[in-house]
């Protein structure tokens, strides 16, 4: 019998192994055209609400969850449990999770796998992102949905994998 987890890992390797890229969404750097509707909102508190649902499950306690503050389009969060300590980065615009390896202001390629009680975040909506994904270079992703203003931002900072590109403190 698998376990749910194991379950997640197997849909991520059949879903990352297949030729389908990664589909960023408009407004997935954080940035939009004005001419075009606002971005969606990743609402903290459900952040917060999946966190402490998931440090129960690791059996490890918050540290923190702090809230995005600008120029970042991430909220982060810590979990403390028996195997250290755990940083994962909300999507302010999507319901998209990246672990780290500690709190930084930005981030290149830091990006690491979920610990196995991350999958307990898909529970409340969230989309867990691996490493690899998250370490691959943007060119490998589907773009077709960003904007010119997304453009002009990535041309200006050069990001050199996706995660660098999706989670972000540009200005």
């Amino acid at each position: 019998m698998t376990s749910k987890f194991e379950r997640w890992v197997q849909d991520r390797v059949q879903t990352e192994g297949s030729q389908a890229a990664f589909q960023l969404k408009h407004g997935a750097t954080g940035f939009h055209d004005s001419s075009t509707p606002p971005l969606p909102q990743t609402d903290p508190t459900a952040c917060r609400t999946a966190w402490h649902t998931a440090a129960r499950t690791a059996h490890g306690h918050v540290h923190n969850l702090t809230e995005q503050q600008y120029p970042q389009n991430f909220h982060t969060g810590t979990i403390n449990d028996r195997d250290g300590t755990h940083v994962a980065l909300f999507h302010a615009h999507y319901p998209l999770i990246a672990f780290v390896s500690d709190r930084r202001h930005c981030y290149t390629d830091e990006f690491q796998d979920p610990p196995a009680w991350a999958v307990t975040l898909t529970d409340f909506g969230f989309t867990i992102l691996t490493a690899s994904l998250l370490l691959s270079p943007p060119e490998s992703a589907d773009t077709t949905a960003m904007s010119a203003a997304e453009w002009e931002q990535i041309k200006h900072w050069r990001p050199e994998t996706l995660g660098a590109m999706l989670f972000n403190s540009w200005d």
